[in-house]
């Protein structure tokens, strides 16, 4: 029974790719690495032919891709964008066969996660959530971890295409569980990037070198988003590895969570300002590194050259 299963996503099964930006075109080619068989479609043209050159075929709208695939992922920025693309004309649900899958890898609300699948109910589709965490490095080398939610058995037939781009696959729960974490992991993530930022700008006011200040919190635990990030932060290179703006995003989503369960998250409250303010500043496009700029600006001191 088990091979069976197995065999749903890694026989013959064809693969549709909706959203191919930071994340979605290195998690596509990974797909293809893996021997699957890919139809992929974006709104940008450049990664479109991109993914063509690597053996993808390519069609012209959600519908199309959704028409040609026996499983359908979209890797997309917000909520209305999964709404317009699965929901919308030309949509995914216009084109979807009954007993197809439909896989949502993006960060989108657990509210809208629900809506889908309840549309996904009615037309015969299987369907999970399943976001995931770890930027465009892991997307790249396919190390990203996976929060999944949904149906079990679901889960378990498409764990071959998780274990193809990503390594630290996590099944969560029912519908929306995947979302609700990954608000759970964008929480802890914006806080430990805050509160380096407190580190490294109260150093330097007082005079250690702010490589001093990093050597010692890095080496921490909970320090691991530094590993990738404090380099950078140093040179004051803020090149998106994931947007403040998406990240403002998401901790939206978590303080919208919190409000419906009455959890308080004054901390995410703070930061989802900071990040707002950035947004206000221009440095929407920043990487949520970029933190550090508005606790700079607070402090009148520089810590980044």
């Amino acid at each position: 029974m088990q091979t069976s299963k197995l065999r749903y996503a890694t026989m013959g099964s064809k693969i549709g790719f909706i959203g191919l930006g930071i994340m979605g075109k290195p998690m596509s080619k990974n797909l293809i690495k893996a021997g699957h068989e890919l139809t992929v479609y974006d709104v940008v043209d450049g990664p479109v032919r991109e993914l063509e050159k690597d053996g993808a075929k390519v069609m012209h709208s959600s519908k199309e891709v959704a028409e040609k695939s026996d499983i359908v992922i979209t890797m997309l920025p917000d909520s209305p964008d999964v709404e317009k693309a699965a929901l919308g004309p030309g949509g995914i649900f216009e084109g979807i066969k009954k007993g197809s899958t439909y896989i949502d890898m993006s960060t989108i609300s657990p509210v809208t996660s629900k809506k889908l699948a309840e549309v996904a109910e009615k037309k015969g589709v299987r369907i999970l959530d399943a976001p995931v965490s770890g930027g465009e490095k892991g997307a790249i080398e396919a190390t990203l971890t996976i929060m999944v939610g949904g149906a079990k058995e679901v889960f378990d037939d498409c764990l071959p295409i998780f274990q193809a781009t990503g390594k630290n696959i996590v099944y969560c729960g029912g519908v929306g569980s995947g979302q609700v974490v990954k608000a759970c992991n964008q929480i802890l993530v914006a806080g430990v990037l805050e509160s380096a930022s407190e580190a490294l700008v109260l150093g330097t006011k007082a005079g250690v070198p702010p490589e001093t200040v990093l050597k010692v919190i890095a080496g921490g635990y909970a320090m691991r988003v530094l590993d990738a990030r404090g380099p950078l932060i140093l040179k004051g290179d803020f090149k998106p590895g994931f947007k403040t703006k998406l990240h403002y995003k998401d901790l939206g989503i978590a303080l919208a969570a919190g409000s419906e369960y009455g959890v308080p998250l004054p901390v995410t409250g703070i930061i989802h300002e900071m990040m707002g303010a950035m947004k206000a500043w221009g440095r929407g496009e920043y990487d949520h590194s970029g933190l550090i700029t508005v606790l700079q600006e607070l402090a009148k001191v520089e810590t980044i050259k």
